[in-house]
């Protein structure tokens, strides 16, 4: 996806629909699945990205990024449709709000998947489910994926996206990944409880391990059986949300694929996220070291 990122300096309610509001505007490379396969880079790790981009302007400016990022990748272009764009508004707290039109993602096929024997984890994005476009292949690919004994770390996205598809159609989904990594909205949104106790209780009955991001507080794991694990976020100067569940995903799994370690996955996993709320954009720019 292209990330088109406006931000505001007044509060969004301040905003002059029908007429000018002053913006600073900037484009990004975005797409969950995109910032995941380019932060495991920065996490140290080899990274596929399994996506589609219009064979236009941007669908080849960020086929470009992904080259020049080592993120590996099909063909990626196809002709006949657009680039996948978000348009991101960031006002003056960090906090975005997106609107999206997936495009090209929508046409992903069982065949855009690569062969799968050198492959330990796979990253879904709920996005890709939640499209129902995409999702009779998506879900043939999960099938291929489980088949192979290769691990699903599953973000369900956002409550927003999740509203339009039946709950019980997502819970559906769940006893076909291994762990679920998301925001506490989202985690009292899928398990009808208000709290993440309650919450981890309700989804660890559908999945292996469950991981509740907690913003600025840090985030909190705990496996089926176990016991709750948190840790907090160091203090940074937070310019930008965008991507930061993105990124604290990349360096959970990467960690998390090499250890099993719960805390040592959640730690790496707020580190880089830290890093990425740093900086304007959800990708790290090419050549980034942590």
């Amino acid at each position: 996806m292209l990330d088109v990122i406006s931000k505001i300096s007044v509060a969004p309610g301040k905003i002059n629909f029908g007429s000018d509001t002053p913006a600073t505007t900037s484009t990004h490379g975005g797409g969950a699945g995109g910032n995941v396969a380019s932060w495991l880079r920065i996490a140290g790790a080899q990274s596929y990205l399994v996506a589609r981009l219009g064979n236009d302007f941007a669908g080849n400016a960020l086929r470009d990024e992904f080259d020049s990022a080592g993120v590996d990748h099909g063909g990626l272009l196809v002709d006949g449709v657009t680039t996948g764009v978000v348009v991101v508004l960031l006002d003056p707290t960090g906090e975005r709000t997106m609107l999206a039109s997936t495009s090209a993602n929508s046409g992903l096929t069982l065949g855009d998947l690569p062969d799968l024997a050198a492959f330990q984890g796979v990253y879904l994005s709920g996005y890709a489910l939640l499209d129902p476009k995409s999702r009779p292949e998506v879900l043939k690919m999960i099938t291929k994926i489980s088949a192979a004994g290769i691990p699903i770390y599953f973000d369900p996205a956002t409550v927003g996206g999740m509203s339009s598809v039946d709950k019980n159609e997502i819970l559906s989904w769940l006893p076909k990944m291994y762990a679920l990594i998301l925001n506490e909205e989202e985690a009292h949104y899928l398990s009808n409880e208000n709290d993440n106790k309650a919450a981890f209780s309700q989804l660890l009955q559908y999945v292996h391990l469950v991981i509740i991001k907690e913003g600025s507080r840090g985030a909190i794991g705990q496996e089926r059986n176990g016991a709750p694990i948190e840790m907090s976020a160091p203090h940074v100067a937070m310019i930008d949300t965008t991507g930061a569940g993105d990124s604290f995903a990349a360096g959970f799994i990467r960690e998390h694929l090499a250890s099993a370690d719960l805390r040592a996955s959640i730690s790496q996993g707020i580190a880089i996220a830290a890093h990425c709320v740093a900086i304007v954009g959800a990708r790290p720019p090419v050549g980034t070291k942590i």
